[in-house]
């Protein structure tokens, strides 16, 4: 399915020693939920953020289950049309609720219709979002496929050391050394878009940080730990422009383009707690946008 390529499954399914084991039959949409929650506690999880079932009964049994990086209209469709009754996504369906739900209007871009269209066709969604961003999964998927050795972290949790943000790493004593260049050039390969890179190509680095998603609420941690570059989904213009201004390398992945292989480790949890991957669906979401020179005309 494009993006998912065998590599980022294999990678996410490596990663899941971490999962918390099946603790009885995954039957119902609430024992996916409390499942689910045992790896990625609602306490990890920003206060603003939603955690867990945001629409749906939790005493339906499930018939299929779709996962996917962002509970759009189109994956509440596609869940449907892969026989699937529950929707799992990394992004929650909104922050603020719609103040109206039904069909899609002209010109409306909140998540009221998504919400109308999943009880519609009977479909539960549920969401852990920072909570799988602070995760000790979450941390570990973007060395694992940068080939980074994991050293700490730039931001931890008050009552978890091993979880937080910013995951800090350094090379193998083969590779310590390795220029911005080259680590660009690597992200290009794994993640298959260029990404955007800030400082000179010839710079040599020793020390790494990477952070899924934004990075914008740890820059400041960033700036005083030391690492010679910063790896992350999205950052701001003015932050990239600091970090880079103090000697620090930024490469920007993109939001969406970091968070993907979310997809197959949450796939790859749900198998692991017991649900059978044929009930399974990855939903492809890779294709939202793309650069013009990857495009022939």
């Amino acid at each position: 399915m494009g993006f998912f390529s065998n590599r980022i499954k294999g990678l996410a399914k490596r990663s899941s020693t971490s999962i918390v084991p099946k603790k009885e039959t995954i039957d119902t949409v609430g024992a996916l939920e409390q499942a689910l929650l045992a790896n990625f506690p609602a306490q990890d999880a920003e206060e603003w953020d939603k955690t867990g079932l945001i629409v749906g009964d939790r005493s339906e049994h499930i018939e299929g289950i779709a996962v996917a990086l962002d509970p759009t209209l189109a994956a509440v469709k596609a869940a449907a049309s892969a026989q699937a009754n529950v929707l799992v996504t990394h992004h929650p369906l909104f922050i603020e609720p719609p103040s109206a739900f039904g069909p899609a209007e002209e010109g409306q871009i909140d998540a009221g219709p998504v919400v109308w269209q999943a009880i519609r066709d009977g479909i539960a969604i549920m969401s852990f979002h920072t909570a799988l961003d602070s995760s000790v999964l979450g941390n570990h998927m973007l060395p694992k496929m940068l080939s980074l050795e994991v050293t700490g972290l730039i931001h931890a949790l008050e009552d978890d050391e091993t979880k937080g943000y910013g995951t800090l790493c350094a090379f193998s004593k083969r590779e310590d050394g390795m220029t911005l260049g080259q680590l660009g050039a690597r992200c290009l390969s794994v993640f298959g878009r260029p990404p955007r890179v800030w400082g000179d190509f010839s710079t040599k680095l020793h020390t790494v940080a990477t952070c899924n998603g934004s990075a914008n609420s740890i820059v400041g941690e960033c700036a005083a730990s030391g690492i010679d570059c910063l790896v992350c989904g999205e950052i701001g213009y003015h932050h990239a422009l600091e970090l880079s201004q103090a000697g620090i390398c930024v490469i920007e992945l993109g939001h969406d383009v970091s968070e993907l292989p979310f997809i197959a480790t949450l796939a790859a949890t749900i198998e692991h707690i017991g649900v059978d991957k044929k009930r399974i669906t990855l939903l492809d979401q890779s294709t939202n946008w793309s650069n013009p020179e990857s495009i022939r005309i």
